[in-house]
């Protein structure tokens, strides 16, 4: 079992919005973005492993967690939460890192690659996608996704997270996860705040945000796809994915869904550690430390 590593608390202002961080380890720094309904604890078997080599910075985004979930839709807009992203890791004193991200995260991490490059010097993609590419899915997406933020709102978080985990999506997880382990998960839906699952749905929602797959092949960083092999779905996405990406490498979990990462963790953190430290050469070149004066940040 992989030793306790301390962490330091975050709480960032970043233009009125607070984002909370969970940061360990030493050496080139790896963003770790946790999927809806998570926070940045979703990494708490992940962050042992690596931190002996690199830095993790285990988020909260907007609306999760501990970061702020405010009412205004404008703030959960994809473009502006890639960009606050930007703001905390700079805030944090790096230039660029690696960002690791799963489902929602994932979008999220691929968004930050595409509109924010400067910012990545590698990608690890657990269960993503770049969008939907005809305005018509887009559409249907959106749709689908108010009537969720609607009905949180109508019968409240717990009924929400009852019918959130009903979902097909994770059928295997009756098989792959213990009753602890899901009741855990279970605990930490219900941690959340309703306004910022909405406002998550509403704003970073897969039909809400860009449609990026045709962008695919500008990005120049070393890329890391992974699914379980449960996931249909994710699995062929990667598959698409890894067709257009130069530089890219694809690595599907056996015996798991949709969260990889907590159905099979030995096997996600070993395949996540041996990318990193087969591309850390390049991470040490790129990520680069920002001068203290430039750093304005809060501990807790």
């Amino acid at each position: 079992m992989p030793a306790i590593i301390a962490s330091t608390s975050h709480d960032i202002d970043i233009d009125g919005l607070n984002l909370h961080a969970e940061v360990a380890g030493s050496g080139p720094p790896v963003v770790l973005v946790h999927g809806f309904t998570g926070s940045g604890a979703s990494w708490r078997s992940l962050v042992p492993v690596l931190a002996p080599d690199f830095t993790t910075i285990a988020v909260d985004l907007v609306g999760h967690g501990r970061s702020g979930c405010p009412v205004a839709i404008e703030r959960y807009r994809m473009r502006r939460a890639v960009d606050d992203l930007a703001a905390l890791l700079r805030a944090l004193g790096h230039e660029r890192a690696a960002w690791l991200g799963y489902s929602l995260g994932g979008r999220v991490a691929l968004q930050v690659a595409v509109h924010r490059p400067e910012v990545v010097s590698a990608l690890v993609l657990e269960g993503a996608t770049p969008g939907l590419p005809t305005p018509e899915e887009r559409a249907a997406r959106v749709a689908a996704d108010e009537a969720l933020a609607q009905r949180l709102e109508r019968e409240g978080l717990t009924a929400f997270v009852d019918y959130w985990q009903s979902i097909p999506l994770w059928d295997s997880q009756r098989r792959t996860l213990t009753e602890a382990q899901r009741a855990a998960l279970r605990a930490g839906r219900l941690a959340q705040h309703p306004v910022g699952l909405a406002g998550s749905l509403r704003g970073m929602g897969t039909g809400a945000q860009d449609w990026v797959g045709d962008r695919l092949a500008e990005l120049r960083v070393p890329v890391l796809l992974t699914a379980g092999t449960l996931d249909r779905k994710f699995s062929d996405i990667a598959r698409e994915m890894a067709g257009t990406l130069p530089d890219r490498t694809m690595h599907l979990i056996e015996d798991a869904g949709h969260a990889a990462h907590l159905e099979q963790p030995d096997a996600f953190n070993a395949v996540v550690r041996e990318f990193l430290l087969k591309v850390r050469a390049r991470l040490d070149r790129k990520s680069t430390r920002l001068n203290s004066s430039h750093v304005a940040l809060s501990r807790m």
